[in-house]
């Protein structure tokens, strides 16, 4: 400290700043370590639920590491970038989500004991980088192996380990083949290009009642309607499907509009309109013959009388999601305005249009499609509470069957995969050079994160199965992995356990690179109101003091 006319100046050293950017990174270190314990216990078959309580008094009961991150409101930056990357890992992969979290909190913790020896960060994050390179290439080249997509029991083995650790791994054959069947119906391939859009076509509908045995997967749509007028008919077989959005109403003004009728016949005249403009968009859909109409917005009772007239349904207020899906089921076209409606536009590929009574609500069956692209789910359960987590696992099954059909390529489940990349990269830190193969071979120790927490959560000797797994690894046989059952070693192969390379890709992918950004940051700056950040500064206020005086 020097003093001078002009104020106090404070001079830090080098040493305080990287003691200051330090005390950062090792409070990120134990944020991202926090929400990984959160986690933990969620990993594997014998994973245990966690009961969430939401601000509008609901609970939720899952194992899903993303749907738990979702609902827990977190205040340290380290930490929502944390649940940032579980986010990603869902949208991209749809699985592995507590897996990566787990994995990225491993790789925070293995940096720490090398910040408190001096090193400095960017060393470690070289070594991390090449570590996460080495990985890639030993799980693409040495130990991944390509799929037979026909081969139908090994698809299921696959969706199967990827079931077997949810709610629903008891009735894991029947979520399999429903997961299977709904991605090979949504699968289009045009002009080389292969498209699995599950989001949009392969709808889940939760009904409660029944047991999730009922479950099964439409060929064709369901959606929560019943017709607009008691007399159309309910059941009708080959129907010719008619798709609008347009309104068949009469057109109502925008804004307010005010109208002024000079005259006792010019008020008639106005309802005549409004009337023959119904009668002209009746008249033009009944030109293409259809059975059966569906549209998105309203149908006035004038144009209801019509259709009954013509022996024709219509279904009013339908989401644009479940048109689109109706669209790709039966093959027609949606239209938006009727003059433009032509003999192409009608859809003929369904094979029975009916209405069911399930419970108290009307649903809509379009089923018996030939060749339908999209298709509906229906989930049956005993509450509402069991079907919402049924949900979610399936759409993990359903995310598993496509990346499976997008790139073929399985690696061993069970944590074999982790250990044998662990195994690899330890023997390769050997050969490194500097200070670099610390961080590098610590990479390697925290991918046995994943082994050692699936034999914690089984209740196994940790240090015991580990030691033997290690040991089994060291022969060169790299499918031994740890049953997440019963906590015994176990050959990956016999047992069956495989997993999408491209989910296991991205877990690494995203737990390193998160572990390296977060080791990064050196500061942590709020960004307060003004007044705030002048009564921080004593120093600063007393100088302007003395100035004004």
């Amino acid at each position: 400290m020097f003093g001078s006319s002009a104020g106090p100046i404070l001079v830090l050293s080098q040493n305080t700043k990287r003691d200051a950017g330090k005390k950062v990174q090792l409070e990120n270190i134990g944020a991202g370590k926090a929400i990984a314990d959160v986690i933990r216990t969620c990993l594997g078959p014998q994973a245990m639920l966690k009961m969430l309580m939401d601000p509008m008094g609901g609970i939720v009961m899952t194992n899903d590491g993303n749907a738990i991150l979702r609902e827990i409101t977190v205040q340290h930056p380290a930490g929502k970038s944390m649940i940032e990357i579980a986010r990603t890992q869902d949208e991209e992969v749809g699985d592995g989500t507590t897996s990566v979290i787990v994995l990225a909190g491993e790789m925070l913790g293995v940096a720490e004991q090398f910040l408190s020896q001096q090193m400095h960060p960017t060393v470690i994050i070289r070594a991390y980088r090449q570590a996460l390179e080495d990985a890639v290439t030993v799980l693409q080249d040495k130990i991944s192996f390509p799929l037979d997509l026909n081969d139908n029991k090994q698809l299921i083995e696959v969706v199967q380990a990827c079931v077997g650790t949810k709610f629903i791994g008891k009735w894991s054959q029947k979520a399999c083949e429903i997961a299977i069947d709904a991605v090979k119906t949504v699968t289009l391939e045009e002009n080389g290009r292969k498209e699995i859009d599950i989001k949009r076509y392969a709808r889940v509908e939760k009904i409660p009642g029944g047991t999730i045995e009922d479950s099964e997967v439409l060929k064709g749509v369901m959606i929560n309607k019943d017709v607009t007028h008691p007399k159309m008919r309910r059941m009708i077989k080959n129907p010719r499907i008619v798709l609008l959005d347009c309104n068949l109403e009469y057109k109502k003004g925008e804004s307010q509009t005010n109208v002024e009728i000079m005259n006792e016949g010019d008020f008639t005249r106005i309802l005549e309109l409004e009337e023959e403009y119904i009668q002209k968009i009746c008249s033009d859909i009944i030109s293409v013959k259809p059975d059966l109409i569906f549209t998105e917005k309203g149908i006035s009772d004038l144009a209801q009388h019509y259709f009954v007239k013509a022996g024709i349904t219509a279904i009013r207020r339908v989401r644009k999601s479940d048109n689109n899906r109706i669209a790709r089921a039966c093959g027609a076209t949606i239209v938006n305005r009727t003059e433009e409606l032509k003999e192409e536009d009608v859809g003929t590929k369904a094979g029975l249009f009916e209405i069911k009574k399930i419970g108290d609500e009307y649903f809509t069956y379009i089923t018996e499609c030939t060749d339908p692209k999209a298709c509906t789910i229906i989930l049956r359960g005993a509450s509402k509470d069991i079907l919402n987590e049924a949900e979610r696992n399936l759409q993990d099954a359903l995310h598993a069957a496509r990346n499976i059909l997008l790139e073929p390529k399985l690696v061993p489940g069970g944590g074999a995969v982790e250990m044998a990349v662990s195994m690899m990269l330890t023997e390769k830190g050997k050969s490194l050079q500097g200070v670099g193969q610390w961080p590098y071979r610590a990479v390697a120790q925290a991918l046995e994160v994943i082994p050692r927490t699936l034999a914690q959560n089984c209740g196994a000797n940790i240090i015991r199965t580990l030691t033997a797994l290690r040991a089994k690894h060291a022969t060169g046989t790299s499918t031994w992995g740890i049953n997440g059952v019963t906590g015994q070693l176990a050959d990956m192969k016999e047992l069956g356990i495989w997993e999408p390379l491209s989910v296991k890709l991205q877990v690494y992918k995203t737990a390193i690179e998160t572990a390296i950004l977060l080791l990064r940051i050196d500061d942590i700056v709020s960004g307060s109101k003004k007044k705030d950040r002048d009564s921080d500064r004593p120093a600063a206020r007393a100088t302007e003091e003395s100035m004004k005086e």
